[in-house]
């Protein structure tokens, strides 16, 4: 039985450093070996292939959510444990959400900083309580995390609002992150 699900965003490229499939890689098993459910952009490309196949080649649980207009472009995997078609972008990262105990963000792009500011902006709100963690791979975030110190330092935020994100640099410490904030 599954015990937590945990939302991952990431990029749909690769990237320019090996290391970001690696922390993808080790993400998706180490979700898998928690008995977690991934839930993520259900594409097979880039991070988000890499992180459902190593859950997956674990034993793990995949909870996948597609817009149709992202079916070719993503390469929808439809060999996940759920695989669920959306009309639109913001009703995918809804569904995601809905479903999901907590977010983890890899490094990605413009679609991976939506996500993230979308979840940030509803903590922030008292929407949801959910923890979110930026797995800074390589210092991936260090821009990102220095842009939040910028907007409270600047009165465009409460500085609570550093509280909701926890930064970790690796897929174990971030599993550790997991835990405690899930207890």
């Amino acid at each position: 039985m599954i015990s937590k699900s945990i939302c991952v965003y990431c990029g749909s490229r690769p990237g320019q450093n090996p290391a970001y499939a690696e922390a993808a890689e080790s993400l998706g098993r180490a979700i898998a070996g928690e008995n977690w459910r991934l839930v993520y952009g259900a594409g097979d490309v880039g991070l988000m292939g890499t992180v459902a196949r190593a859950a997956q080649d674990a034993g793990g649980d995949t909870f996948g959510v597609i817009p149709t207009h992202l079916m070719d472009l993503e390469v929808g995997k439809t060999d996940l444990t759920r695989f669920i078609i959306t009309e639109t972008m913001h009703e995918r990262k809804k569904v995601m959400v809905m479903n999901a105990d907590a977010i983890v963000v890899l490094p990605g792009g413009a679609g991976s900083l939506d996500e993230f500011f979308e979840v940030l902006t509803w903590r922030q709100l008292g929407l949801h309580g959910k923890p979110i963690v930026l797995l800074s791979v390589d210092e991936y975030w260090a821009p990102l995390t220095a842009l939040l110190d910028h907007v409270v330092d600047q009165g465009f935020a409460d500085a609570s609002l550093l509280d909701f994100v926890e930064t970790t640099t690796s897929a174990s410490e971030t599993i550790t992150a997991l835990r405690r904030a899930l207890s």
